[in-house]
């Protein structure tokens, strides 16, 4: 999904529904970005979440064939370029997220 369309998505949200919490949340060691935005939707309570995370161009391993050898994986990433996810979750009766498919939602 294009980023664009995500803030349609929360524009549309902000307008029409209840939010009860919106956020950004930072994860320094995978470099990634998670922006969370909570409502209230005919459905029930509602989350979805939105991850910026860096394009992963290459993974090198570095292992010998030694029996109790070290393997090391080595992840490179791309500077400027960028991979978007959207995660829906729905609230169950005792306040855990359940992700749902997303064969039952379309925007």
């Amino acid at each position: 999904m294009h980023p664009d369309k995500w803030q349609e998505i929360k524009e549309k949200i902000k307008n029409s529904m209840e939010v009860l919490d919106e956020r950004t949340e930072s994860n320094e060691e995978r470099k990634e970005s998670t922006e969370i935005i909570e409502f209230k939707s005919p459905l029930g309570k509602m989350k979805l979440e939105w991850v910026t995370r860096p394009k992963l161009l290459d993974k090198k391993t570095h292992f010998s064939r030694r029996i109790g050898g070290e393997v090391k994986v080595d992840y490179v990433y791309a500077d400027n370029e960028f991979t978007h996810t959207l995660k829906i979750y729905q609230e169950d009766g005792s306040e855990d997220w359940q992700e749902m498919k997303s064969d039952k939602w379309s925007f």
